[in-house]
């Protein structure tokens, strides 16, 4: 399914010329997505090392896990509205940038991992699961979004 109709809908929206013509808005908005990003990786590593057994190890899976889920929630959110504005300005750059569509696809693979593998799992208590399951989930989870963060820096360069 090809999406260019999507990507010249943002480049002649409202949006896009908002984000090309207001250069202040566009340095707080960048500025609230690079926020978002450090958020978003902070409760990943809280999560995915006390899943790992590294950090925390006082505090109970579960408790660790649930609070470090409402400050992703908060930074997806942030993340994706701060994002399509930002991506409003380059909007075609984008469409054909290979790295961008690794990025989106790792994005979505890792929202889909977070709340249909790793939220199931750990809404019984998360205690009482074998601790291999919980280093598999914390390990598959640190390297997806690695693999997310990597290809979101990288687009510069390609």
């Amino acid at each position: 399914m090809d999406f260019i109709w999507l990507f010249e809908w943002l480049e002649a929206s409202f949006i896009a010329d908002a984000a090309k013509a207001y250069g202040g808005v566009y340095v707080v908005v960048q500025t609230a997505h690079l926020m978002g990003l450090a958020m978003l990786g902070g409760m990943v590593i809280v999560a995915d090392l006390r899943l790992l057994g590294v950090l925390m190890t006082g505090f109970p899976i579960s408790t660790v896990v649930r609070n470090a889920q409402r400050g992703f929630n908060v930074a997806i959110v942030v993340l994706v509205l701060s994002g399509i504005f930002l991506a409003g300005a380059v909007s075609m750059k984008l469409y054909y940038n290979e790295m961008f569509l690794a990025k989106m696809i790792g994005l979505g693979v890792g929202i889909l991992f977070v709340y249909l593998i790793r939220a199931p799992l750990l809404a019984r208590e998360a205690d009482e699961l074998s601790p291999w399951l919980c280093r598999l989930m914390g390990t598959a989870s640190l390297v997806l979004w690695f693999t997310v963060a990597a290809s979101g820096r990288w687009i510069g360069f390609s």
